[in-house]
């Protein structure tokens, strides 16, 4: 699932099989914690690589 931060400008990643570890912080910002504005879902995107993988 990719997102961008509506405060801080971040693109984020985060794969759904990240859900119960991440919990309440699934689909926010690593940077300013803000809620994300999902962007797109799927296996990989073209522009994948302008998105930060957040796994912990």
């Amino acid at each position: 699932m990719y997102y961008r931060c509506p405060d801080c400008g971040a693109r984020f990643k985060h794969e759904t099989g990240a859900i119960a570890d991440l919990g309440d912080r699934f689909g926010r910002c690593p940077d300013c914690g803000q809620e994300g504005v999902l962007t797109g879902e799927g296996p990989a995107s073209p522009d994948d690589a302008d998105y930060e993988e957040v796994d912990e």
